[in-house]
């Protein structure tokens, strides 16, 4: 049983992303009383094969959908930092604007996307949440913790360094620890559903949603009939 954090901070590049890689997991967090806030690096406004909107008309679409479906899982705080969807980069400017998140929320616990490309989930491995991995994990250490890190951050914004102490890998290759989300799937559901612009049909989504997770707890050693998220904790401290 891993314990509940108090705090939880959720970086991910696009909106839906965290809902696929770890609403379930948030939902039983928020259930127990964990204060969950979610961090997009982009508006997600390159996302779908329709050119009839424009990209801003896009990006406030999808702000829309994730506050909507963040609220399906308990989670009250959706942040979008607004940088190009498809052209991240680990930069230090990015690595400042989430090291900023990070001292104004101040987790215990921080999820982000694989920094690694994983060669048997080659989906997962998309460009901007391999850079948003990479800015997320920096951020984390050295840069929140560091104050003579984007010093602008304590001197101008008041905001003291903070230690997260362990960060949870969602997408990416070795994952170790298997959370039990089966309490909890039809809430991961709903929040999906909630992307109306990138999921047509939900219903068709779902066997492979319950395939992908049931998989997952196979080879967690859940029992028989269970559904699970993935991650690789990290300890930083």
């Amino acid at each position: 049983m891993v314990d509940v954090p108090e705090r939880a901070l959720v970086v991910m590049a696009h909106p839906d992303d965290a809902d696929f890689a770890c609403a379930g997991t948030v939902a039983s967090w928020t259930a127990a009383g964990t204060e969950v806030v979610y961090l997009m690096v982009t508006d997600g406004e390159a996302g779908g094969d329709e050119l009839t909107l424009d990209s801003a008309e896009i990006g406030a679409m999808r702000r829309g959908e994730q506050r909507r479906a963040a609220a399906e899982v308990g989670v009250k705080d959706v942040r979008f930092l607004g940088h190009p969807d498809g052209r991240v980069v680990p930069s230090l400017e990015l690595r400042r604007d989430i090291a900023r998140v990070i001292r104004q929320v101040r987790p215990q616990r921080v999820i982000i996307p694989s920094p690694e490309r994983d060669w048997d989930n080659i989906h997962a491995a998309h460009p901007d949440h391999m850079a948003t991995g990479e800015a997320a994990i920096n951020a984390v250490f050295p840069d929140a913790r560091n104050p003579h890190a984007h010093r602008e951050l304590l001197a101008e914004e008041g905001l003291v360094p903070w230690i997260v102490p362990q960060v949870w890998v969602a997408g990416g290759p070795r994952p170790h620890h298997h959370s039990d989300i089966t309490g909890v799937f039809e809430r991961k559901l709903a929040a999906l559903a909630a992307h109306e612009s990138q999921i047509r049909d939900i219903d068709e989504l779902e066997p492979m949603l319950r395939a992908w997770m049931g998989d997952n707890a196979v080879k967690g050693g859940l029992p028989e009939g269970s559904l699970a998220e993935v991650f690789r904790i990290v300890h930083t401290t």
